[in-house]
């Protein structure tokens, strides 16, 4: 079974490349476009891995971090200008 990815970036242009990139490779991803979005799609289904963008509105991917920290441990990768 593919490894589910959610990819969360508030430009378009990057969400659209990481996951044109991991969908190329195999991964089902689901893209969010700012923090509270990456929360709701995660309380939906837990992915396997995040890539997280730090600097976005709404709720940051610092904050994100840490309510996701309260209870999972799910690998979250970093993406910083």
């Amino acid at each position: 079974m593919p490894w589910q990815i959610l990819v969360a970036d508030d430009d378009p242009h990057i969400r659209e490349v990481i996951c044109f990139a991991l969908d190329r490779a195999g991964m089902v991803t689901v893209a969010a476009e700012d923090g509270a979005a990456a929360l709701r799609c995660f309380a939906r289904k837990a992915p396997d891995l995040i890539v997280l963008d730090v600097g976005m509105p709404e709720i940051d991917g610092l904050e994100v971090c840490r309510q996701l920290r309260r209870t999972s441990d799910v690998p979250i990768l970093f993406l910083s200008a």
